[in-house]
Parts: C-alpha cells; structure tokens; sequence
C-alpha cells in the first residue's frame, strides 16, 4: 500500500513515515472497499451478478484504485452481454495501472476479435430498434427484433427481460417465464428478474394458498348379518372374468384412438411451428449477416481507395516540391558559377510537374547551362589532354560527348579517342577512332584516325 500524498510504502504505522500524513482514514477506505471486492466476488461464484455489480460499485465509490474490483465488475459486464460497458471498465483500468494489468490481455482479446465488436455493434443497433418499436407501439416488431438479438447474443439479459415484458403484456405466460428463466441462470440475484416471475405468478395464480383438500369418502362400509360383521369396500363391483377384459380392450381402443387423433396432430403442429421459426430465425440471421458482410466490404473498398487517391495526392504533391527545389538549386548554382552542380540539380527536375513560368525558366537555365558546360568541360578535358593527364581528359571529354558528339567539328570525339588509346582502353579508342573516319573522312582527324591510330589500336587489341 502507497501513500496517497507522497507514494511513499506504508507499514503498520498510522502516519507516513515519508511526509507524515495521517493515513488511518485512508487504510480504512481501503480496507472497506477491499471487503466489499470479496463480497462481490464471493456473489459472482454463485451467479448473483447484479448483487456482485452492487457491492463492486460501492467498492469503486470507497477507493476507485481498486483495479481488482474494477477488473472484475468489467468480467460481469461482459457475462451479462454489456461489451460496451466492460470495455469502459478495463479502459479505466488500463489507464489508472498500464503495467503487468490483466485488463490490458482483456481489451486485446475483445478489440482484436473483429466478428466479436460486429455483434456487440449489431446487438445495440437491434436493441435500440427493439425500443423504439416498443414506444411506437409494434410489439410483434420489437418480439421479432429481440429473438434476433438473443440468437447473436444470448446473454444480453436486458434482451430476456424485454422479451419477457412484452409476453406477459400478451398474456403468454409460459414464454415469459421460459426468457426469464433464462435470465435467471445468467444472473441468479437480479431483482428486475425475480419481479416479473412475481408479476406471473400472480396472472396464473401459482402464488395463491390452495383451498384445502375436501375430506374423503369413506372407502367402506359397515353392517351387521347376524352375530357377524361384514366390511365391504364402497367401490366394490362384482365382475366378471369376460367383463374385464371387455373393459381392457375399450380402454386400449379409446387410447389409441385419442392417441392418433388428439396428441399426434399436436405434436406435428408443435414440431412444424418450431421448424418453421428456426428456418425464419436462421434466413433472419444470414440476412444480417450478409449484411453486415456488404456493408463492411463497401467500407473496406471505399476506405482502400480513399488511402491509395491519398497516397497518389501525396507522392504527386512531393515530387513536385522537390522539383522546384531542385530548380532553385540549379538556379543559385548557375548563378554561382557552379556549372557541374546546376547540371546535376537540373538533371533531377521532372518538367511535367512545373507549371509555365517554370518551364521556361528551366528551358532558359538548360540552354545556357548546356552551352557553358560543354564549353568549360572541353576546354578542361583539352587542357588535361596537352598536359598528359589523359585520365582526367578522358572523363571530361567524356560528358561533353553524352551531350553532343559532333562537338567542335569532331574535335571532342578525336581527343577522347586519344585519351582512350593513351589510357590503354583499345577498344573505346578503336570505336571512336571508326566514328571520326565515318563522320569526318576528309578531315586531318579522320586521316590521322585511319592511317595511324586505328591499326595501332586493333594491334593492341588483338595481341590481348
């Protein structure tokens, strides 16, 4: 046990020893409501519910940290066919103590039970609908609406004692006792229950003391014959043997023929009138269901469809922010003078998702930033050229060459071919080396391709 003020672990002792606090009002409190959790436990072993309910709340009313009480009021919720109300229960629960609470395995077992929360949904909607019959007046309605109900949930005692309440307000006597007794082995101590068995005792007059019995006839008779006593039963006939049987086989005959034309057309009818409303009753369960099962497939689709425009709306809406971001980047970069990172920013943009202005904006920077570029990265790639850096030649001269192969009348493609070849790497140099002949044939390139460079090239190639 804690201290209310201070949390502190409390002994015997009648103050905290922490803060000080006077908590022998408190450990009483407690101590109350302890008591009556084990009453109402002690209720709930013999199937008194409503008596268990009773003692629980007083329970919650002397401390509301019970989380054993609370548990347990929640548990006899749900055994009475209240869902909804033993979820509130073990939701307070779960808040009040989140760790190592068994209301938490309690909430997931019903939560994650999908067709469990359709018939706790369902068993409401009817219930409300059962009532709202009841005030407009349609009893066979609401009778029809509460027989759904306890077939989906046979344990809503409010649906018994309804039921039962409308056929005793139709005189039918016999099925309000059978739904009451229902409720009863749900719920052996619930007062509303035992009222209205009361209510029907006093219509079929089971309640009333019987008049006493009337006294009996004397079953014999007395007289005397002389010196002698005769005792004589007063039902004595004197039969005989034929006359006996006689009287068996008209009894037989009268029996089987009772037999045949009273009580068997009973019981075909019983049995056909029970046949015909389990049919009724199970063509009005797969209606809700069936139901219940388009309702929820239409929920499904339309939400599924909902997440996906959602999902495309916001791919959309991201790519094209980040293609104006990229568009500014490639602006500040060409600005700056960085032709290498505006070319690479400028690559990123997806031009269907920029609006006019932008466009041109990103035609102009394209066409500016293209003509720079492949003027800065020849320049470079030449430069590295003359100085035998032929690797760094060849990676420059390389990108002007993806953009536009004619580069300087051929130029680009003669110098790239030479870095290639001075880099070892034959076979790019020897498709080059045939590319400046093809397109160049009378220039000095192509004469320096064809005569010189190109059968040195293939020599390499074939000696590897």
């Amino acid at each position: 046990m804690q201290c209310f003020k201070c949390g502190a672990q409390l002994g015997a002792e009648q103050t905290c020893p922490n803060c000080g606090m006077n908590v022998k009002m408190y450990k009483k409190l407690i101590a109350i409501s302890n008591y009556l959790y084990n009453v109402g436990l002690e209720r709930a072993k013999v199937r008194d519910l409503s008596g268990a309910v009773d003692s629980l709340k007083a329970s919650l009313q002397y401390y509301k940290g019970n989380i054993q009480a609370r548990n347990l009021l929640g548990l006899i919720y749900y055994e009475m066919g209240e869902t909804v109300s033993a979820l509130s229960e073990w939701v307070i629960s779960k808040n009040q103590v989140s760790k190592d609470n068994i209301a938490d395995t309690y909430l997931h077992e019903v939560q994650s039970n999908t067709a469990l929360l359709n018939t706790v949904n369902q068993t409401i909607k009817k219930y409300n609908q059962a009532l709202i019959y009841c005030q407009q007046g349609s009893e066979d309605l609401a009778v029809i609406q509460l027989k759904k109900i306890l077939s989906i949930n046979p344990k809503l005692i409010k649906a018994h004692q309804l039921l039962a309440l409308l056929y005793i307000r139709d005189r039918k006597y016999d099925l309000a006792r059978k739904s009451l007794r229902a409720a009863e082995k749900i719920d052996r101590g619930n007062t509303t229950t035992m009222g209205y068995l009361a209510e029907i005792d006093g219509h079929t007059g089971n309640g009333v003391e019987k008049s006493k019995k009337p006294k009996k006839k004397e079953s014999r008779v007395e007289y005397n014959t002389g010196n002698d006593t005769i005792i004589q039963p007063t039902n004595l006939r004197d039969n005989s043997g034929w006359m006996m049987i006689l009287n068996i086989l008209v009894g037989l005959v009268i029996g089987v023929t009772a037999t045949y034309f009273l009580i068997v057309p009973s019981i075909r009818q019983t049995l056909q009138k029970d046949a015909n409303t389990a049919v009724s009753d199970a063509n009005d369960t797969i209606a809700a269901k069936n139901q219940a099962i388009q309702e929820l497939e239409a929920q499904v689709t339309k939400l599924t469809k909902n997440v996906e425009n959602a999902n495309e709306e916001k791919d959309a809406s991201a790519s094209q922010i980040i293609s104006y971001q990229k568009l500014l980047s490639a602006y500040q970069s060409y600005q700056q003078g960085g032709l290498e990172e505006a070319k690479t920013a400028l690559a990123q943009v997806d031009q269907k998702l920029l609006d006019t202005g932008a466009k041109q904006v990103y035609e102009s920077i394209q066409t500016e930033i293209d003509s720079k570029y492949l003027e800065s990265a020849y320049n470079d790639g030449y430069a590295a050229y003359m100085a035998r850096n032929y690797q760094q030649s060849a990676d420059l001269l390389q990108k002007v060459v993806d953009v536009d192969d004619t580069y300087h009348s051929g130029d680009a493609i003669y110098y790239l071919a030479q870095s290639y070849r001075c880099i070892e790497e034959y076979q790019k140099a020897a498709d080059l080396y045939q590319k400046v002949i093809d397109e160049y044939p009378t220039s000095y390139k192509a004469n320096n391709a064809r005569y010189k460079y190109l059968p040195e090239v293939q020599q390499k190639l074939e000696a590897q």
